[in-house]
């Protein structure tokens, strides 16, 4: 294939140079163990520090709340099972979405095979959690609250820092996972009022396989891995040393992103054109998520009376990446939890094809779509009974 139009960016990102070039030295010449007495292996253990507090500062926390994982799974389990095993004493009672990720939704799920009960909110048509019916689900022996800061598929950002205070005046930890969020938009973990917080660092142009858990001082939780004295004797095992030096970096990079108003200006113009060239082009088309809240590299886009994956195909051949949910659903034949949980019916849901961008994405990448996109569309549309039925 000569070129590839990449727009699945929330499925994974482009490592940035930068990140790269820092990581190469841990693989070959700095490859010591931190946790090593002698001087090179403490000059590693001073990297893996320095990286640290890199990360506590893009999160305004203090570096001894940064826990190194492997990605946002691992972070989002440390806080749905390692606050539950250690807060047996006050309840088994958790709050979480409809419209989570499958790392907490199985989590819970696991839980409540085990003696947990969970409360799933429900959200709007936009994808916002209703407040009150949190407010009414807080129990006594309610342990956990988590929610999502912005969804993974339809991009809608929740209220967090409400959430958070409502879960501070009940004395219940509050746990956000902030994946789909890190890189695209400030995160301030005292603003937002939040316990723990998961990211993932192949999200915003870092390594895959390395991630932080913010664990704010006092929080109880139950470590899920014994061994060694790692992390804070939160997580044994030795460390991924070039990873983690690869997403600090990433961190320092997108802090500096984060601030240029023009660049983040452009992915949300490029966002926009998109949607709205689909929508002159293609008749029966919803744009899920909502108008407003949402991240500006995100759009989700349910063309109905066909089916995703056919769309999917058919831009493959043209070289374009995008994708019709969650990466970690991909090859699943049920349709979107997110898009029922908003209202959707299961045809209109099979339909949905999400296109998220980043700073590497171009005008050419948003052209090829509108190109390509249509006439795939019509074709697969020439084939549906459903759209025959309805063009009676």
């Amino acid at each position: 294939m000569d070129k590839v139009y990449y727009l699945d960016n929330n499925a994974t990102t482009k490592t940035d140079p930068e990140v790269v070039s820092a990581m190469m030295p841990y693989f070959s010449e700095n490859y010591f163990n931190p946790s090593g007495v002698y001087s090179a292996a403490q000059e590693a253990r001073k990297d893996v520090e320095n990286a640290r507090s890199a990360a506590a500062k893009f999160l305004n926390a203090d570096p001894k709340e940064i826990i190194f994982t492997s990605g946002g799974t691992e972070s989002d389990n440390m806080a749905i099972k390692g606050t539950a095993y250690a807060n047996t004493d006050k309840g088994k009672h958790i709050i979480t979405t409809k419209i989570e990720h499958h790392a907490i939704i199985n989590t819970c799920k696991y839980l409540e095979k085990h003696g947990w009960e969970v409360t799933y909110l429900g959200v709007d048509k936009f994808g916002i959690v209703d407040i009150e019916e949190l407010k009414r689900s807080i129990r006594k022996d309610t342990v956990l609250i988590s929610v999502m800061y912005a969804n993974n598929e339809i991009g809608t950002i929740q209220p967090i820092e409400e959430i958070g205070k409502i879960a501070r005046e009940n004395s219940v930890y509050f746990h956000t996972d902030a994946v789909q969020a890190a890189g695209k938009v400030l995160l301030d973990v005292k603003k937002l009022n939040v316990d723990m917080m998961s990211i993932s660092g192949h999200k915003f142009h870092g390594p895959k396989g390395v991630g932080i858990f913010y664990l704010k001082k006092g929080v109880r939780i139950h470590s899920l891995t014994q061994g060694g004295h790692h992390e804070f004797n939160r997580r044994a095992g030795t460390e991924n040393v070039p990873g983690i030096i690869g997403l600090a970096k990433a961190c320092e990079i997108a802090s500096a992103h984060l601030t240029d108003s023009a660049d983040m200006a452009r992915i949300k113009a490029m966002r926009d054109r998109l949607e709205k060239g689909i929508i002159e082009r293609i008749p029966e088309v919803i744009v899920n998520g909502h108008p407003e809240k949402r991240m500006d590299n995100t759009s989700n886009v349910s063309i109905k009376y066909i089916e995703g994956e056919g769309m999917l195909i058919h831009m493959d051949f043209e070289g374009i990446c995008a994708s019709s949910g969650s990466a970690c659903t991909s090859g699943s034949l049920d349709p979107s939890h997110v898009l029922l949980a908003i209202g959707l019916d299961h045809g209109t849901a099979h339909g949905s094809i999400r296109f998220s961008l980043s700073k590497y994405t171009t005008d050419e990448d948003v052209n090829k779509v509108l190109e390509v996109l249509p006439p795939a569309v019509v074709k697969l549309r020439s084939m549906s009974p459903f759209w025959k039925e309805k063009n009676k």
